[in-house]
């Protein structure tokens, strides 16, 4: 698995790149300049595990990379990383596909801590128990999605048929969710999103 870090400015792929061996040590990670060599870089390293992208390159801005990147790769996690205001773009970030926000301004241990909710390692989803993260005040549209099923009490399998990918992916995606939302298990999940107003979403 490799993670690609498309951003222009070599300085800060560079600091992205220690935080992720920090988060998981040994990991390959691919420095990618500009949105029109992703395919390519793909192609070259290897199945991604992981994109984190900036809003603002060469040839690509706004949102219309995280629209490139999940058309795509739907089900690859895909981090935001950029210096551009939180409260003007998160939540257009998410909506449009990106399953977390990242200010550049942001400490260190504050973006490792968002990049370990994204890395999950096989030794971690075997956990019956995801750590308690932060609880968050929006999701990405896939979490939307996965607490509607819920709801609708599908389970992996039917899960995975319904969204065309792995078991296995599914397990990926409810085990960043439960991290997200703090819980450890579907029933916490769907009573925590009943309890905020979520199934309305």
């Amino acid at each position: 698995m490799t993670v690609y870090v498309i951003e222009d400015h070599p300085l800060m792929r560079d600091a992205l790149t220690m935080l992720i061996h920090r988060v998981r040590p040994g990991l390959k990670v691919v420095p990618v300049p500009k949105m029109n060599v992703l395919d390519t870089a793909v192609e070259k390293n290897g199945k991604p595990e992981l994109f984190c992208l900036d809003l603002q390159l060469p040839d690509t801005l706004g949102l219309s990379g995280i629209h490139t990147i999940k058309a795509k790769y739907p089900d690859v996690a895909l981090a935001v990383v950029t210096s551009s205001d939180a409260t003007e773009y998160e939540e257009r970030c998410l909506e449009a596909g990106a399953d977390s926000f990242i200010e550049k301004s942001n400490n260190p241990n504050q973006i490792i801590q968002s990049l370990k909710e994204l890395l999950v390692s096989d030794e971690e989803l075997a956990e019956e128990n995801a750590a308690p993260s932060h609880v968050p005040t929006k999701l990405s549209k896939r979490q939307k999605q996965l607490i509607l099923m819920l709801d609708q009490g599908l389970s992996n399998r039917d899960i995975a048929e319904k969204l065309n990918i792995s078991e296995h992916t599914v397990k990926v995606h409810f085990w960043r969710l439960f991290r997200r939302l703090g819980v450890n298990s579907r029933t916490q999940a769907l009573h925590f999103a009943r309890t905020n107003g979520w199934l309305g979403i």
